[in-house]
């Protein structure tokens, strides 16, 4: 009973490991969506959103969509 807490986080973190390894594999030129960018970052996707209307974060709009160069988003963070 007193394990279930921490058993979520554990999977928690192998979720957000999962999503980090693959960023890691992910050829730096290829697009990530919002909730890709949300997660890699470790912030909401409204947050995401709000930085994208402000133009705080570098994106491109391809379809009506928005989408987010990983090699962009690393320089970005770099200069944060």
């Amino acid at each position: 009973m007193y394990l279930m807490p921490y058993i979520a986080d554990v999977l928690i973190d192998l979720s957000y490991f999962k999503y980090v390894m693959e960023f890691l594999l992910m050829p730096p030129s290829e697009l990530m969506t919002i909730e890709e960018v949300a997660t890699y970052l470790r912030v909401q996707k409204r947050t995401i959103y709000d930085w994208v209307k402000k133009g705080k974060i570098p994106a491109i709009k391809t379809v009506g969509q928005w989408r987010f160069k990983r090699e962009k988003i690393d320089a970005w963070l770099e200069n944060q």
